[in-house]
């Protein structure tokens, strides 16, 4: 027997309702419950008693109708928990919108659909800086939804990422950055061309690396040989001009609150990683070194150049050092030099990226917030927020 009681939440529906329960020979098989705005959905599955006894439905009315609260109950042969295919195959299917619109869900809530698979709960994790909901999904594979909902939201403006339920879900525990355009906002080497008056030259390259046209090791060659002559005081400047990407220190902030591994591999320099190490805490860094010599750069790098398979193996060595399986690693970059990282982690994240690397990885967000990938790992900005309250902390508020 299904129990649903709707109206506007106050104090001791709970216990009114299962008081009036407990009056009556039922067994509680599942409860749930949401407040939208005040509005109380209940919905308590037990037992039902013998099919002509409707004393239960009359006591119920008389505890919960004075509250002012409507009730419902609707009798059927089984509890359904097993009987409904679409139980099997389940999902996590996250949305997120600037802002989200009903065509968004209605366009993906079609698609689910079409796929054969049902939405078995929806609840919203966040209101900002980005709206995002979580669907519980059953009923078709994570990879089907994924390549079918990755269509459709491209064509709807909306992010989404879909992650097979399970342990392993939650088991995430070192999360590795790219650094530039992702950790921090703009390229560190353009910021330094800028000094060498080359600036518009070594943008062009970086742009063409990124989305995969040019081997990176010898872009790289080439955008730091332009680089020979400058003053090494222009590290100095640059260091100071680096901002990080929105949402930073968010998602560094809440990431270490639960014990995961930081880490920032960046085919960039270490005279910028290392400030960035120090800063935020970070536990693994890895990235090239420039060639400083009598207070100039040389137009060189130290040792070999920190490429697209280095980020691979760099993120493994990560994992191997902190005692952590790579299925529970999570990367996230936004060029063609971070596509092997990406294809090496449990769950790789396209931020902001090219979009040779949107196709490629698990998941992709297009906004520019760093934190929004909080979203992802399942954790709301309600938990967000009561832990930088509970540290006195201000708490973000969200624009009128």
């Amino acid at each position: 027997m299904l129990v649903t009681v709707t109206g506007h939440d106050r104090p001791g529906v709970t216990s009114a309702l299962f008081d009036a329960l407990s009056l009556h020979d039922v067994t509680v098989l599942d409860v749930e419950q949401v407040v939208i705005r005040g509005r109380l959905i209940l919905g308590v599955l037990v037992t039902a008693p013998a099919a002509t006894d409707r004393s239960v439905d009359d006591a119920l009315t008389a505890a919960l109708a004075p509250m002012g609260m409507d009730v419902e109950v609707s009798r059927s042969g089984s509890d359904g928990e097993h009987d409904d295919p679409r139980r099997r195959g389940r999902s996590h299917v996250t949305v997120l919108g600037h802002p989200l619109r009903p065509q968004a869900m209605a366009g993906l809530a079609g698609c689910i659909a079409g796929c054969g698979a049902n939405i078995d709960r929806i609840v919203r994790i966040a209101h900002y800086p980005v709206t995002a909901v979580e669907m519980e999904v059953s009923g078709a594979p994570a990879a089907e939804l994924r390549a079918r909902l990755a269509l459709a939201a491209a064509t709807l403006g909306v992010d989404v990422a879909v992650e097979r339920s399970g342990l392993h879900r939650r088991a995430k525990r070192l999360v590795v950055l790219d650094v530039d355009s992702t950790l921090v906002q703009g390229e560190v080497i353009e910021m330094l061309a800028e000094y060498a008056g080359c600036g518009a030259e070594v943008a062009a390259v970086t742009e063409a690396a990124m989305r995969g046209e040019l081997d990176f090791a010898d872009a790289l060659r080439s955008r730091v040989a332009l680089l020979e002559g400058v003053e090494a005081s222009a590290l100095d400047a640059v260091r100071r001009d680096v901002r990080l990407a929105p949402g930073a220190r968010t998602f560094v902030r809440t990431l270490k609150r639960l014990d995961f591994r930081l880490a920032i591999v960046s085919g960039g320099f270490t005279q910028v990683t290392d400030m960035l190490v120090a800063e935020l805490g970070l536990d693994y860094a890895a990235a090239n070194t420039l060639e400083v010599v009598d207070g100039r750069l040389t137009g060189r790098v130290v040792g070999p150049v920190l490429d697209r398979a280095g980020k691979a193996r760099a993120l493994e060595g990560f994992a191997r050092e902190a005692g952590i399986p790579v299925t529970q690693t999570v990367a996230i970059g936004d060029g063609a030099n971070d596509l092997d990282m990406l294809a090496v982690a449990g769950l790789g994240i396209a931020f902001n990226a090219k979009p040779l690397v949107r196709e490629a990885a698990d998941a992709s967000l297009s906004v520019p917030y760093l934190d929004a990938i909080l979203f992802l790992l399942g954790i709301s900005r309600q938990e967000i927020e009561a832990a930088d309250a509970e540290e006195g902390l201000p708490v973000s508020i969200p624009p009128t």
